[in-house]
């Protein structure tokens, strides 16, 4: 069940969207070794942000997902990073992340927990 959230403050060619979520989506599951039929992604752009006194391109991440092995959120971070720069455009000092791995019994899907 991994979910990212990103928010950033760069606008996406509405057009664009669609490849861009399949790419991140593809990645993400392959990063972390999950079925790609569980991910989720969703993405805000042209959020109102600043970071670092500057409204250069920035992101914010979260990274939820069950089971996420907390001694691998740094080369999560590594590779996510990456994934920013090269999807958005976005230098990885200029991104943060949140990674969070719920208790099974706190997440819901398909009228059941995990």
């Amino acid at each position: 069940m991994p979910y990212l959230t990103i928010q950033t403050n760069i606008k996406v060619d509405p057009n664009t969207t669609t490849d861009l979520l399949g790419k991140i989506s593809t990645s993400l599951a392959q990063m972390l070794g999950k079925p790609e039929s569980y991910v989720m992604i969703s993405l805000h752009t042209d959020v109102a942000m600043m970071f670092a006194g500057t409204r250069a391109p920035l992101a914010y991440l979260e990274l939820k997902s069950l089971g996420l092995p907390e001694e691998q959120t740094a080369v999560f971070s590594q590779q996510i990073c990456k994934l920013m720069e090269e999807t958005l455009g976005i230098e990885k000092t200029r991104v943060y992340i949140e990674f969070s791995s719920p208790a099974r019994h706190m997440f819901g899907w398909s009228g059941r927990t995990f």
